[in-house]
């Protein structure tokens, strides 16, 4: 089973590969709700105040980073780096945009940019963590090769 997950995408047959694509993504998402939770009862940290409770800690961000760049690398080595940024940072991106949406607008009115940022930092974190895993694809094939062949 894991030398078939370890083997490069254009490699395999078209169906395998959109459904490791397809659970890619659903990973991805899977990993915001789980760490990032959903919590449409935000309501006032102080009475009349307008900073609100919010569900998020800085341990879900870390796994939620570190999530997103296994799944990164993994697709970046394996895949083209054009789909591990559609697979890896799109499905967060668009929850995170909906769950801005979802809040009234007088206390979200900055969601725009603080969704904008977001979405550039998690592109940018998954561009460079495939980018390395796919750099590291040609040193890791020679030296399996030089393991197999010590001459």
């Amino acid at each position: 089973m894991t030398e078939k997950l370890l083997r490069p995408m254009r490699t395999r047959p078209w169906p395998e590969r959109w459904l490791i694509r397809l659970l890619g993504a659903a990973l991805a998402a899977l990993a915001y709700l789980l760490c990032l939770p959903w919590d449409l009862r935000n309501r006032p940290t102080t009475p009349g105040g307008i900073g609100e409770t919010t569900p998020v800690t800085p341990a879900g961000v870390v796994v939620l980073a570190l999530a997103l760049l296994l799944l990164a690398a993994y697709f970046g080595h394996w895949d083209r780096l054009g789909w591990a940024l559609l697979l890896v940072a799109v499905p967060p991106a668009t929850l995170m945009h909906v769950a801005f949406r979802s809040h009234p607008e007088p206390d979200a009115s900055l969601w725009p940019l603080a969704w904008a940022f977001f979405t550039l930092l998690i592109a940018a974190g998954v561009l460079v963590a495939a980018g390395v895993a796919r750099a590291c694809r040609g040193e890791w094939a020679r030296e399996d090769l030089t393991l197999s062949n010590p001459l």
